[in-house]
């Protein structure tokens, strides 16, 4: 495994909150010709995603080929997303990156954590999921993936371990524990803020009430891939002599300097001192002129496969949008459905499809305006409703682009899409399952 992939999923980490509220525009009147469209083409990119036949960047770039020469989107809005601010952060937080793992500063990082841990592959993986989750409780959880990917990918190539036994996991961690507050999820945050405009009688979800769902799903989480390894972790992707053979550079002061640089990016993006955009890429920047890497390290540490597949997938969320499709599909499942729990049901069912295909954040932004007006007409709670739709879009596992995290670990673990289908559709059902015992009881239909 290359190092630039690496820190890909530093990338896909900020992508999301920023692209995602651009990709949701107000929706138009149902285009039924460009609603077939839509679906065409997603078909097509499915079935060309599941089977590789032509690589995954090139597939993602025929999308907003498609929906643009057909006219369904317009050229502008096709294209926009590659000149996106958060493109840019994707960037800068894999040249900032390659700087970690080409001073030592990451492989130093993993020796600290592997010397607490051990080398045992199922303590490993449920030390680097606590702490991935927790991380995520506290900071949006795509950034956590981004951060600590070069790390968790160190910590493997010590222990003698193929990232793709623990990169899968750890990236579904993240979502667990984006979902025990406000700021882990992107979608929480949308859902709060639609809920305050459209019920604001109803009031918002505190910081972190979001943790009656997001706290049992993290233990259940933790327990189940530590008892059940063998069926929720992905197969060794990579020869372990070669990860043997990884060499450790030793970077002096230069290690030290990339160190505080890669942690001060993280306060800034913490605390929102810097834009996300601006911080990232002052810190790749600085990484250079520092001498902590080259020019060329740092641009041989941009993996533009993921920079491409997220990218041009958004166009789909422009193109889902415009042409109606989901809200079609949306007005369709709650026009016959009356009962509430079956509402609730079929509204998280459609919002876990939707997520699968297009941007989370996009989806929650589509789904919750939606059934709000719907609950209050049938004198209902909103709250069990947007509570439901905006976990159903967070805790999603199906495919490398439902969510940034899942996005971020896709080519350093050599996986293919039907490997996120494969163990992506047990925690699905987990997280479904949860949500009807949980969501319901602590949000009551009836206000």
């Amino acid at each position: 495994m290359k190092r630039i992939a690496v820190f890909l999923s530093t990338i896909a980490v900020f992508l999301l909150p920023a692209t995602a509220f651009a990709a949701v525009s107000p929706p138009q009147a149902v285009n039924m010709p460009h609603v077939y469209i839509v679906f065409g083409v997603l078909l097509a990119a499915a079935v060309l995603f599941f089977t590789e036949w032509i690589p995954l960047a090139v597939t993602s770039i025929l999308v907003p080929c498609a929906l643009s020469t057909l006219g369904v989107i317009t050229v502008k809005e096709a294209w926009v997303s590659f000149g996106d601010t958060s493109i840019l952060t994707i960037v800068g937080l894999f040249m900032l990156g390659e700087a970690t793992f080409a001073t030592g500063f990451a492989q130093r990082v993993a020796t600290m954590i592997i010397s607490k841990a051990g080398h045992s592959e199922t303590r490993l993986l449920v030390f680097a999921i606590l702490l991935i989750a927790f991380m995520s409780a506290f900071l949006n959880n795509a950034g956590v993936t981004a951060i600590t990917l070069p790390m968790i990918i160190s910590i493997a190539r010590k222990a003698h371990l193929s990232p793709s036994r623990i990169l899968l996991p750890t990236a579904y961690a993240a979502s667990f524990g984006g979902c025990i507050s406000l700021v882990g999820q992107a979608p929480s945050m949308v859902a709060n803020g639609i809920l305050a405009k459209m019920a604001p009688e109803y009031g918002q979800f505190a910081f972190f009430e979001f943790a009656w769902y997001g706290l049992p799903l993290t233990l259940i989480g933790a327990i189940l891939f530590a008892l059940f390894p063998r069926f929720l972790i992905p197969p060794t992707r990579e020869d372990v002599a070669e990860l043997k053979d990884v060499e450790v550079p030793d970077g002096g002061v230069h290690m030290w300097i990339a160190g505080g640089i890669y942690f001060l990016v993280i306060i800034c993006m913490a605390t929102g001192l810097v834009p996300l955009t601006s911080a990232a890429m002052l810190g790749a920047m600085l990484c250079i002129l520092t001498r902590c890497m080259t020019l060329k390290q740092a641009q041989a540490g941009i993996d533009w496969t993921t920079v491409w597949l997220f990218a041009g997938m958004l166009s789909m969320s422009f193109a889902m949008n415009k042409s109606g499709a989901a809200t079609l599909i949306a007005d369709f499942v709650v026009s016959h459905v009356s009962d509430p729990y079956v509402l609730f049901c079929t509204l998280m069912l459609v919002t876990a499809v939707l997520t699968n295909i297009m941007s989370n954040t996009a989806t929650t932004a589509i789904m919750v305006p939606l059934v709000i007006p719907i609950a209050l007409g049938a004198h209902l709670s909103p709250l069990p409703f947007v509570m439901g739709i905006a976990m159903s879009a967070a805790a999603c596992f199906m495919t490398p682009i439902a969510t940034p995290s899942n996005t971020l670990v896709l080519r350093p673990g050599n996986y293919t899409f039907l490997d996120y289908v494969r163990y992506g559709f047990f925690w699905q059902i987990v997280a479904f399952a949860l949500s009807l015992l949980i969501i319901p009881r602590v949000w009551p239909f009836l206000p």
